[in-house]
């Protein structure tokens, strides 16, 4: 998570990141079908959190201050951005990972929050999804530092020494956290996206907007219509390196959406390539065939963290899973004859085609 840098107003595309040029693509496509009434749709944009975020309002001609929400969006990013960041030094996460007490540490009504859903979505996914994993994505090159390369077994297993979710403990009031070792390092980054999408979202509805769609790195939550009264229309991108093609078009109205892939984030080193995707349970990068995993939830935050799990379980026991808690989530598996689609039975209500 990067500082933030100040909001831009219709941010030029090529600066920004997947998930928005996934957006604009599908609306630009939409717009031909009808003829849209751009002064009814406004745009936000900027960094934050080492990525991008968009939000974009239909506030149907009434009376709007873009200022005021634009200022009121960047509190919340500086805020959880304050709290739950690990390239920033004096973050409240930051202070924790860097604290060796065994002691109880207080934590923000927000913090709390998000470390309480991510320990939920790591007992329903069995240790899948684990914020301790700190240590192993600094290892393989994933975290703050970016210098990626293969650490030896040694190295790997001291890590895993040092991680595991079941090592700390959290409190509710008043809110706390206890580590039972002190190397535990702790990273948000797979579901603080998420959780900011929601703030977001909610901060909107309170001042009154209904028609809104918001996305920080691909993590999106959208409400309404967009500016041509169409119910959001959102892409899910093919997983191929190399290119940049739309495999599935849904809607979204009400519901969030995250994509966890292994196609974008990854390095290559004598001939093999490693997934910024890290197990849990071996401290390795997964090696199996599911490419990308796209979870609807009403939570942005639930969407993000189980894209994640899904991810690292792989197909099988990930769609198992997923159809016993009837989540709508769709997997595209990586073949020689490109991706293989599958999805459950409440995903196929939201496809468009």
């Amino acid at each position: 998570m990067n500082p933030i840098r100040p909001i831009r107003f219709l941010p030029n595309i090529g600066e920004l990141g997947i998930g928005f040029l996934t957006l604009f693509l599908l609306l630009a496509n939409t717009a031909c079908e009808r003829d849209a009434t751009p002064e009814k749709l406004s745009t936000l944009g900027g960094l934050t959190m080492g990525t991008t975020y968009t939000v974009k309002i239909n506030h149907q001609g009434k009376p709007f201050s873009l200022e005021k929400i634009n200022t009121g969006i960047i509190e919340i990013l500086t805020r959880v951005n304050g709290e739950m960041s690990t390239y920033v030094e004096d973050s409240d996460l930051s202070v924790i990972n860097q604290s060796e007490t065994l002691g109880w540490i207080p934590l923000s009504s927000n913090l709390y929050q998000v470390i309480d859903m991510a320990m939920q979505i790591s007992d329903l996914s069995e240790g899948s999804f684990d914020i301790t994993i700190g240590p192993l994505v600094n290892l393989w090159g994933f975290g703050p530092s970016k210098t990626k390369t293969v650490p030896d077994s040694p190295t790997i297993k001291a890590a895993l020494l040092n991680s595991g979710y079941r090592k700390i403990k959290l409190r509710e009031s008043p809110p706390a956290l206890q580590k039972t070792i002190a190397g535990i390092y702790i990273d948000l980054s797979a579901i603080a996206k998420g959780y900011a999408v929601d703030l977001i979202a909610e901060y909107l509805e309170q001042t009154g907007i209904e028609n809104y769609m918001v996305e920080i790195g691909g993590e999106i939550r959208a409400r309404g219509v967009n500016e041509i009264d169409f119910v959001w229309r959102i892409g899910i991108e093919r997983p191929e390196i190399e290119k940049r093609e739309i495999q599935r078009r849904i809607k979204l109205n009400n519901i969030a959406m995250a994509t966890s892939g292994d196609y974008r984030s990854f390095f290559e080193e004598d001939g093999k390539r490693y997934s910024h995707t890290i197990s849990p349970f071996n401290g390795l990068p997964v090696t199996h065939d599911l490419a990308s995993v796209t979870v609807l939830h009403p939570s942005t935050a639930w969407a993000d963290a189980l894209a994640t799990a899904f991810l690292v379980m792989g197909k099988d026991s990930a769609y198992a899973l997923a159809e016993k808690h009837d989540y709508a989530v769709m997997f595209l598996q990586r073949t020689e004859n490109g991706a293989k689609e599958s999805y459950t039975d409440i995903f196929a209500e939201y496809l468009l085609e």
